[in-house]
């Protein structure tokens, strides 16, 4: 096959327009391209990078070609019964190993939330501090850096610790959450504007909306479950086993807490199945995969949930305020979920992390707890004994 370019000099491309007109026609050709024409396409860019628009086309031209010949390839590979048998599909394997972990994480995270108590104390701390490591790791990156200057490390690592005491103070205080996050709030603020010739008030504000972050509002899932009101209405508190603590360990802060996370992991799994089968229409421009349709079936799939929940457990014990509170849950997780995305997105990172595989980092797979955990504590502490629900 003769090229179109065999008789392209690289001195003529932009003196002669008939260049120009040539390398267009090529654009426009429909027989396959053989590596031939890779190559002097190659040679045509390499030995005029001083020439114009017909340089320019040549450039273009290159990955359009190396298609062309790579399809043709496989088509006569193809033909001759040759070609291997594709893999199989990366998104299977990578949902398979995502419902693994998932599972694994749900199998152990539920047993720490039925212990309540020292352990489950020391998992919220351990995300917690997690949580801070990746998000000075989102600060520190180029993409956040170029508008501001990051915390010096001395302020980050007290951060992160910090944030454990916010947690471990949570469980000794009896749920003075705020207390806690004030005093650490204002340690840090001493430590950094000590440690800082020049502290700059990006800096602090980094700082203190990090300790907010990632320390306060994961300690008020501590405080939810430290709500000690018994549900002796409920039909499974008769049958609570004693070596769990027997009924007088069946708590609002124990149901609450565990009505919350089945209802944001429902909420995820609905919104990622319905987006994956019917998502056509993009809901927010920060985060390009979210759908209208799988945030419809992921709020839907909450609500079911919640409801489902409060007929077992009584608790919500209507259902009104089942509904309520899995629409609640449902906002809350996703605006947690959008928060981390404009994080992320200004970074300039995909993930957080890779600590949990198929899932990311801890960020990742917790963001659409973050906020959930202070408002489900607000709703049951407040706002459905004030509604009467």
């Amino acid at each position: 096959m003769t090229s179109t370019l065999s008789h392209c000099s690289p001195g003529l491309v932009v003196a002669h327009s008939e260049q120009v007109i040539a390398f267009r026609r090529v654009f426009k050709r429909r027989t396959p391209f053989s590596e031939v024409d890779v190559l002097r396409v190659k040679s045509c860019c390499r030995t005029a990078p001083q020439l114009g628009v017909g340089c320019r086309l040549a450039q273009r031209l290159v990955p359009i070609v190396k298609c062309s010949a790579k399809r043709a390839q496989v088509e006569a590979a193809l033909s001759s019964g040759d070609a291997p048998q594709p893999p199989a599909s990366p998104s299977f394997k990578g949902l398979a190993k995502r419902a693994l972990f998932g599972a694994l994480l749900g199998v152990l995270g539920g047993c720490i939330l039925v212990a309540g108590g020292v352990p489950f104390t020391c998992l919220i701390s351990l995300v917690a501090y997690q949580c801070t490591q990746e998000y000075f790791g989102f600060i520190t990156s180029k993409g956040i850096a170029k508008g501001m200057q990051p915390p010096p490390p001395p302020v980050t690592a007290t951060i992160s610790l910090a944030a454990v005491g916010i947690s471990i103070g949570t469980l000794l205080t009896r749920g003075r959450t705020g207390t806690c996050l004030a005093v650490a709030a204002f340690l840090v603020v001493a430590l950094q504007l000590l440690s800082t010739r020049k502290p700059k008030f990006a800096q602090l504000s980094s700082s203190i909306f990090g300790l907010f972050y990632c320390g306060y509002l994961p300690a008020c899932w501590i405080k939810l479950r430290m709500l000690s009101v018994p549900l002796a209405g409920s039909t499974i508190a008769p049958h609570w086993p004693v070596m769990l603590g027997g009924l007088s360990h069946f708590t609002l802060g124990l149901v609450a807490t565990f009505v919350a996370v089945v209802s944001i992991i429902a909420a995820d799994v609905g919104a990622y199945m319905v987006g994956k089968a019917w998502g056509r229409t993009q809901l927010i421009a920060i985060s390009p995969k979210k759908t209208v349709e799988g945030a419809i079936g992921g709020m839907a799939c909450c609500i079911l949930a919640t409801t489902a929940l409060s007929q077992l457990l009584h608790w919500p014990s209507s259902a009104a305020s089942a509904v309520l509170l899995g629409f609640m849950i449902f906002v809350c997780g996703l605006f947690g979920d959008l928060m981390e995305s404009v994080i992320k997105r200004d970074a300039g990172m995909k993930d957080s992390g890779n600590l949990i595989p198929g899932h990311g980092g801890i960020l990742d797979r917790f963001d659409s707890y973050m906020f959930t955990g202070a408002l489900v504590y607000f709703c049951a502490r407040y706002v459905l004994p004030f509604l009467g629900l």
